[in-house]
């Protein structure tokens, strides 16, 4: 079942798309079901646990035409389906081909933290402020957490995520370098030999320590588009053999698949369950295609948002496809 979140009347509403492509209020079908105390958000279905997606399924799979109107896709005003995650999972470097180019692989999955407020809808505006500078689009799967988890296996991680969606992590590598970093050379006498472990070190003397912190850079308002559905988990074969695609304004810039992942779905939520609690609703963000076309031979690193104009749209097979236009401001 495909499920997603709209501002209908000026209130967060649920939507459900039938097999038949059909979109209709979630609260619309369980009236038709007579089922009462309808999720009043995504989040409070999440939280409802296998029996309440129980009941949205059955509401759904059962509602005639005749029983509800049907909403017309043209009409909605998309959010991020679940607007509300405690917290959302970044995985950087968690390609092949771009782990090819690191000094060092560090065997685990890097996580950085995006806030909720980066998130934004289908088909709403990705805001590019001109001081922003070089800004990239990263086309990824996204995985939204079902239940508490900490301290789990990879073998049983899957069992908690309630759905996959689609995600762009928007970077501005301008930002991050300007504005997020900064380079320091650490007095002989606190240097420690773990501080160089993760790179080449250039000389005996080499002491210089970089620090990246990915806030704005990461983290600007509507620099999560997310959506537009929520497919949810049992609906997903293999979320490790997904195809991904993405265009700007209709030109393809990349063609990837999700094997290409350095770390599998699994083991980036269970090795992130080491070190955090898991919440119902937290989403992850898997890693971005690194496999470009045409022109496009380095995919989303030849896309700059601050220059370039149109819509970017990227498709997972089975997923749904989001899509944000650009909108350059002051």
């Amino acid at each position: 079942m495909k499920l997603g979140t709209i501002n209908y009347h000026d209130k967060e509403t649920i939507i459900a798309q039938t097999d038949g492509g059909k979109i209709m209020k979630l609260a619309s079908a369980y009236s038709a079901a007579n089922f009462d105390e309808t999720p009043n958000n995504m989040l409070a279905l999440i939280k409802g646990g296998r029996k309440e997606l129980s009941r949205a399924q059955k509401a759904v799979q059962n509602v005639t035409s005749e029983a509800i109107n049907p909403i017309n896709e043209k009409d909605l005003d998309w959010l991020a389906p679940q607007p509300h995650p405690s917290k959302i999972f970044g995985v950087a470097f968690n390609n092949k081909r771009l782990m090819e180019t690191a000094h060092k692989d560090p065997q685990v999955p890097n996580f950085f933290l995006k806030p909720p407020s980066c998130l934004t809808g289908h088909l709403k505006p990705i805001e590019v402020r001109s001081f922003y500078g070089a800004t990239i689009p990263e086309c990824e799967l996204a995985a939204v957490i079902g239940r508490r988890a900490k301290n789990i296996s990879a073998e049983k991680a899957l069992d908690y995520i309630f759905g996959y969606s689609i995600m762009n992590d928007v970077t501005s590598h301008q930002m991050k370098f300007s504005m997020d970093s900064v380079a320091v050379t650490r007095p002989k006498e606190i240097w420690a030999p773990y501080m160089s472990e993760w790179r080449h070190v250039h000389r005996e003397d080499d002491r210089d320590l970089y620090f990246v912190y990915h806030s704005r850079s990461k983290g600007a308002d509507t620099f999560g588009p997310c959506g537009p559905w929520i497919t949810t988990a049992d609906e997903v074969v293999d979320p490790n053999d997904l195809q991904v695609e993405a265009w700007i304004d209709g030109e393809q810039f990349a063609d990837d698949h999700k094997s290409s992942y350095r770390f599998k779905i699994q083991e980036v939520i269970a090795e992130a369950s080491r070190f955090f609690t898991l919440e119902p609703g937290d989403l992850f963000s898997f890693g971005t295609t690194a496999k470009g076309v045409g022109r496009f031979p380095h995919a989303h690193r030849n896309i700059d948002l601050s220059k370039m104009t149109g819509i970017i749209e990227i498709q997972i097979s089975g997923l749904g496809c989001l899509a944000n236009p650009i909108s350059h401001i002051e």
